[in-house]
């Protein structure tokens, strides 16, 4: 039992002043609330006058009962106006001047400072500084809503409080390294081309989004936003476009404009500006205007009705017309959040980004927009897979081959590339780019950017299980390309890839896409390569149906059909940068992911000496959740009232189901004396039936090893069992053909201090011992005698004691009378150094989440 203690909170009085606040915007009125929270009395409020007939938001009536309110120019008294303190809310405390310039300049920190003033305004003593690091990408925009916006309101409070508690400072500002630069114009904002690729990025974000940084392009004034630096060297496949003064044409290709500094650096802009107001993708420019005009159905032209949201916020404006267009209505950049915002409320589905606003200005061009989104036809999110292509197995497969980052398929770093291998036949399928640590950090920089800014971590719970429905039902499309992809690249048998690879992750997507609006961070998935795909869905498909982004890394040996899944989940309407597949080494690209101090859950299939060390950096980097499924040494006891036939035929599913690359196999069998014999003999007629072969031969039943790797060390470990005086029934040696294949083995006469009885074969290799009659306890203790508890089995007609042998058996699944049965619905994983955290089931979704618990 627990006892609680009730703790009685007294409440602080603090000392308040009465106070007329000046400013404006959002920032202002949240500074307002915040004032009145902290219980000083607001006696007057000033701020702009209305723009086209709409108020600022710090000047909206309705927020302001009983106060006075007025506007800048018509500043002449405040209500009540003894021993006033004035709060002068100067771009949320920080000159946005300053900050526009910290970004030309490409300053590493930032921050802001609350001042006393004085006749200078900006000169006098420091009340209070905060500061943060500026990223290589950041931008106004990024910058205020990360920092800006909620520390500058909690600084501008806790100055007023320091005031009111007579404890602020007043630090004399330092004169040294002082300068003053005037508001930035647009006829002074043209680039400068003869500087380095990182100076003119820098010129362009820091004029983003006013005044615009801006160059000549076909006569005329061409402004450009969002740009971001990219890696020097890399290639930039696309059309080359004149820019007058550049030391070299830019390059529109399908990322956006490619532009180039004097020392060969290169960044990357998303959108232009013309002059006539027309913002569109840079990576249209050469189709600008080119699409065709969407015929509405009845159904688009209810939605758009429901989407004349514009009068509520172009109150100014009588009628809205096809043509009326926002932004020449006197809509402001705060309308246009506010405009993304409604259309959400209105069609969850239509998800906008404040872009798309900007580069559909007529009411016109903004129903189109909306539509064509709605459609799947946005041409901006085009997605253009290189695929490499196979005629085999009765089909055309397409293979993706390249890193998948932010919702396109990417080079890796310096186009480094590896060959991934068809274990049947030894040779190469194709080349895969190979991840590096930069890949690693572009990754996750998108998937927290899309958990976030974008609209995954913002939609609707049952718009999220819509889409996991729809890549569910495009996987069963594909079902067969991707059983052919996954027995060429991991050597698995069709028909079992096609029922347990395939199928099961379909039926895993289904089954989690239902749990969306029943029940958040960046996940890093590290999974194996026995089970590519269904390895992908057991991790992904919880942490996307709790609204996680992911980070994935494949198998090195076999990436491809995590690559194929990309493909797959983009096509399926899955946001940029919710899903990133990295194929690569585990030492460099999972390392990486495991030490990163933005990844917050990591979840790992594979051996438990790379467990250990995962867990080990998780828990030195940042503290991140930790799921792991780690070896296995499963036993299964075989009584010697079973039913034979199914004992025999479930015990060789046990160990050579899917060649024995099965975390949950029966790595040791426990016979009873008195039918020892005679399984091993059925055991033995029925292995030297099975056909060993092509995986994509509709009759084979054994498949080759994964990789070259994994055979030899299968040949080893055999070679430790005859050693050791374990008899070797049949098998254990490689065959002499081309390829990875190995012969089903039996071993039996195998004692609990052998190797082979100790350690896992993850392979097709049937490990037998007997114990006495009446025995139990003591083949329980020889069970358990491993460090492993994954799984576990049992044979016996006798239900209590199936379920005394079930009870004490430390494993996290205990089979009774079958074997390799597992559900979507039903949690699992295991005990001891098997791991820890379940997949499948309401239970995967607990890492997956966050619980805390607000007190008020």
């Amino acid at each position: 039992h627990m006892k609680r203690k009730r703790k009685i909170l007294n409440k602080v009085t603090r000392p308040t002043m009465k106070i007329a606040v000046i400013g404006q915007s959002l920032f202002g009125k949240e500074v307002y609330k915040e004032l009145r929270k902290d219980g000083h009395t607001i006696v007057g409020v000033f701020t702009i006058p209305d723009k086209d007939g709409k108020a600022d938001p710090l000047g909206e009536k309705p927020a302001f009962s009983g106060v006075y309110n007025s506007c800048w120019p018509r500043l002449t008294h405040v209500h009540d106006g003894a021993a006033i303190f004035i709060v002068t809310l100067l771009a949320a405390g920080v000159s946005f001047l300053d900050l526009h310039r910290t970004l030309i300049h490409g300053d590493k920190k930032g921050g802001f400072t609350v001042f006393w003033a004085d006749d200078g305004l900006d000169t006098g003593p420091i009340l209070l500084q905060r500061e943060c690091d500026v990223e290589p990408n950041d931008t106004v925009n990024t910058i205020y809503k990360r920092f800006l916006f909620p520390e500058g309101v909690k600084g501008t409070v806790e100055a007023v409080r320091l005031i009111a508690e007579g404890k602020a400072q007043r630090i004399p500002q330092p004169e040294e390294g002082a300068t003053y630069e005037c508001i930035q114009k647009k006829e002074n904002s043209k680039i400068d081309w003869n500087q380095s690729a990182e100076a003119i990025h820098n010129w362009i974000r820091g004029n983003d989004k006013v005044p615009g940084a801006w160059a000549e392009v076909d006569g005329q004034k061409v402004t450009f936003y969002g740009s971001t630096l990219i890696d020097n060297g890399v290639a930039a496949n696309g059309r080359p476009l004149e820019i007058c003064g550049a030391s070299r044409p830019g390059m529109v290709t399908k990322a956006g404009l490619v532009l180039f500094g004097n020392d060969g650096g290169a960044l990357l802009v998303k959108n232009i500006q013309f002059e006539d107001g027309k913002m569109i993708t840079a990576s249209q420019y050469f189709s600008a205007g080119a699409s065709a005009t969407v015929v509405l159905t009845e159904e688009e032209k209810a939605f758009a009705e429901q989407m004349r949201v514009w009068p509520s916020i172009l109150t100014n404006v009588g009628q809205i017309e096809d043509s009326t267009d926002f932004f020449k209505s006197g809509a402001a950049s705060m309308d246009v959040v506010r405009l993304v915002e409604e259309v959400k409320l209105c069609a969850s589905s239509c998800q906008l980004q404040n872009e798309d606003i900007y580069m559909n200005t007529t009411f016109q061009d903004f129903i189109q927009m909306c539509v064509r989104k709605l459609r799947g036809e946005d041409d901006e999110e085009e997605l253009i897979v290189d695929y490499v292509e196979k005629n085999i197995n009765n089909m055309t497969v397409k293979m993706p081959h390249q890193l998948f980052i932010n919702g396109e398929f990417v080079d890796a770093e310096g186009g480094k590339t590896y060959k991934t291998i068809n274990p049947c036949d030894g040779m190469a399928i194709c080349d895969v780019s190979l991840a590096q640590i930069s890949d690693v950090d572009k990754a996750v920089a998108a998937a927290k950017e899309a958990f976030e800014e974008q609209e995954w971590g913002k939609m609707n719970p049952r718009d999220r299980g819509r889409l996991l429905y729809k890549l569910a039902d495009l996987m069963e499309q594909h079902q067969e390309e991707l059983a052919t992809i996954e027995a060429i690249d991991s050597g698995a048998v069709y028909t079992l890839a096609l029922k347990t690879h395939v199928g099961m992750s379909i039926q895993t997507f289904r089954y989690f896409a239902g749990w969306c609006d029943k029940i958040q961070v960046i996940c890093a998935i590290v999974i194996p390569w026995n089970y590519p795909l269904m390895m992908l869905a057991w991790k992904t498909a919880a942490c996307l149906a709790a609204g996680n982004t992911v980070v994935l890394k494949p198998a090195q040996v076999t990436p491809l059909t995590a690559l194929k899944f990309a493909e797959l989940a983009s096509r399926a309407g899955l946001p940029k940068g919710v899903i990133n597949i990295l194929p690569g080494s585990g030492s460099l690209v999972g390392q990486r992911l495991s030490d990163h101090p933005d990844v917050r859950k990591l979840g790992f299939t594979g051996s438990t000496e790379i467990g250990k060390q995962i867990m080990k950096s998780c828990a030195v980097s940042n503290l991140k959740k930790v799921s792991l499924e780690l070896g296995g040494k499963s036993p299964l006891i075989i009584f010697a009232d079973c039913d034979m036939d199914k004992a025999v035929r479930m015990g060789m599913s046990s160990v050579f189901f899917n060649k024995g690359e099965n975390c949950i196999a029966a790595g040791r069998l426990f016979v009873e004396e008195s039918i020892h014999d005679q399984f091993v003999k059925k055991v033995v007629e029925e292995v030297k039936k099975m056909k060993i072969g092509d995986p994509l031969d509709r009759c084979t039943d054994h498949g080759p090893q994964n990789h070259k790797a994994h055979l030899d060390k299968l040949v080893e470990f055999c070679q430790f069992g005859v050693k050791e005086g374990a008899v070797l029934v049949c098998g254990g040696h490689a065959l002499q053909r081309p390829g990875f294949f190995f012969e089903p083995t039996v071993f039996t006469n195998v004692q609990d201090h052998m190797y082979i009885a100790k350690e896992e074969s993850f392979g097709p290799v049937m490990i037998i011992s007997k114990f006495k009659s009446g025995e139990i306890d003591e083949v329980l203790r020889s069970a358990n005698a491993t460090e492993y508890g994954l799984a576990s089995g049992v044979f016996t007609k006798d239900i209590s004691k199936a379920l005394y042998v079930s009870e004490r058996l430390n494993a996290g699944t205990v089979f009774v009378n079958t074997y390799n049965k597992t559900d979507v619905a039903t949690p699992f994983g295991g005990f001891k150094q098997s791991g820890f955290g379940k997949d499948l089931a309401r239970s995967a979704l607990t890492l997956k989440t966050k619980k805390h618990t607000t007190l008020q």
